[in-house]
């Protein structure tokens, strides 16, 4: 199972179960110019960028995949993996600051994953 439908399938199991609210944090990268620095053209179906600047989402490096909060005020965030999925030392580092700062936090490659790391189990 591909890790987006992991994603999906925990934030319906925890709605389904009332567990808690989680959101999925997109990240990327792209190019940004000023208006009149840009051009498309729709027949060819081609856009120019003068003067094209790198842009990023600004989120910090390994911010987990799902965030969100449980009753009671508590901070969730979860890192998604497929069953052969690794986290980064990054993603390690921002689970552990998480946690150190009183997150709920970890990985999880299920439902039941993500249910333990809310709950405590």
């Amino acid at each position: 199972m591909r890790e987006a439908d992991i994603q999906n399938a925990i934030r319906l199991h925890v709605s389904a179960r009332k567990l808690g609210i989680l959101f999925r944090a997109n990240v990327g990268e792209g190019w940004t110019g000023n208006k009149d620095d840009i051009h498309y053209d729709r027949i060819n179906n081609i856009l120019t960028i003068r003067n094209p600047r790198r842009l990023s989402t600004g989120l910090p490096p390994g911010f987990s995949d799902l965030f969100g909060v449980i009753p009671g005020g508590r901070a969730v965030f979860i890192e998604v993996k497929s069953l052969t999925g690794r986290a980064t030392p990054e993603q390690e580092k921002f689970l552990g600051q998480m946690a150190k700062a009183g997150a709920c936090a970890g990985v999880a490659r299920s439902p039941e994953d993500a249910e333990k790391i809310l709950t405590g189990r």
